[in-house]
């Protein structure tokens, strides 16, 4: 049984608090107001900050006082990989930290931006998509990446020449940024390339959303001798740009991997866009001379 007086000093108590937070809130209420908004916008102007990446990995070196830093660079321009970046006990400084976190922001970038328009009408493709309704679903469903809807089919049928020899598409894949780089060099160059080996082309057109078995619908619907898609690679912490091409021939949907054959790692720091297109033409004429693709291919 609670006495009276333990009441009384219960109530006393929490009628004390009450008067404390009144007067507590009180205070807060005449404080000055502060623009959140005008702080927020103050926060993120990064006009004055550095752009990390601009300094290519190669060239980026943390290491104090080394013995032989001639050799060491010599080295780093051998490979990709993060050496030479240094360490404060067992973490990164803060300046290698900060250089993944932006090297990892721009493979997002890659993987999560689109294709501008602008850069499509332009190379003068029309465009379709996959299944994939956007990139979270494309990420997420790799099998609808694979596939078109019958009026994405009945465009394709539409606007492109049938029959050719040669069909060339481009798609976004796993890097948008790729697309963005090499498109404007190396459609060209591949075109030129067939166009001197007498070759007849298709028209190219762009593909959002696509996986490379996207090729083998293609190459059914249009009845080409050799499908060709270039498209963006996933990108890592080394570049976003990277391109691949995925050559067949007489591509059929379920067909086993092994009939592809694919020149990768296109990119102002791998093959360039120009070398490869000429490359990449010199395999398809190889392709319609052996009439296969793949390891059945003899290069």
């Amino acid at each position: 049984m609670i006495s009276e007086e333990v009441i009384k000093d219960m109530v006393q108590q929490i009628v004390e608090k009450m008067v404390i937070d009144k007067k507590q809130r009180d205070v807060e209420n005449n404080l000055p107001k502060t623009n959140v908004n005008k702080q927020s916008m103050e926060c993120v102007n990064d006009e004055k900050l550095k752009d990390l990446t601009a300094i290519q990995i190669q060239d980026y070196f943390a290491v104090p006082d080394p013995d032989n830093k001639e050799a060491y660079l010599e080295l780093k321009q051998n490979t990709p990989a993060r050496v030479g970046i240094w360490r404060t006990g067992p973490r990164y400084p803060t300046n290698t930290l900060l250089r993944f976190r932006a090297d990892h922001a721009v493979a997002m970038d890659a993987v999560f931006t689109y294709v501008s328009e602008e850069l499509l009408e332009e190379m003068g493709l029309f465009s379709v998509s996959t299944l994939c309704r956007d990139k979270d679903e494309y990420m997420t469903r790799p099998d609808l990446g694979r596939k078109f809807s019958q009026e994405s089919i009945e465009t394709i049928k539409e606007k492109c020449i049938k029959s050719p020899q040669v069909q060339i598409y481009v798609s976004d894949g796993l890097s948008s940024t790729a697309i963005e780089a090499n498109i404007k060099d190396i459609l060209p160059s591949i075109m030129q390339g067939l166009k001197n080996y007498g070759l007849k082309v298709g028209t190219p057109f762009f593909v959002s959303h696509g996986r490379v078995p996207a090729m083998d619908v293609i190459s059914e619907v249009l009845d080409a001798e050799v499908t060709v898609v270039l498209i963006g690679e996933r990108p890592g912490l080394a570049t976003g740009e990277s391109m691949s091409c995925y050559m067949a021939y007489g591509g059929k949907v379920g067909m086993p991997e092994s009939r592809r054959t694919v020149i990768s790692n296109i990119h102002r720091g791998g093959t360039s866009a120009t070398e490869a297109g000429a490359h990449i033409a010199e395999i398809v004429k190889e392709m319609i001379e052996q009439k296969a693709s793949g390891l059945e291919l003899k290069l």
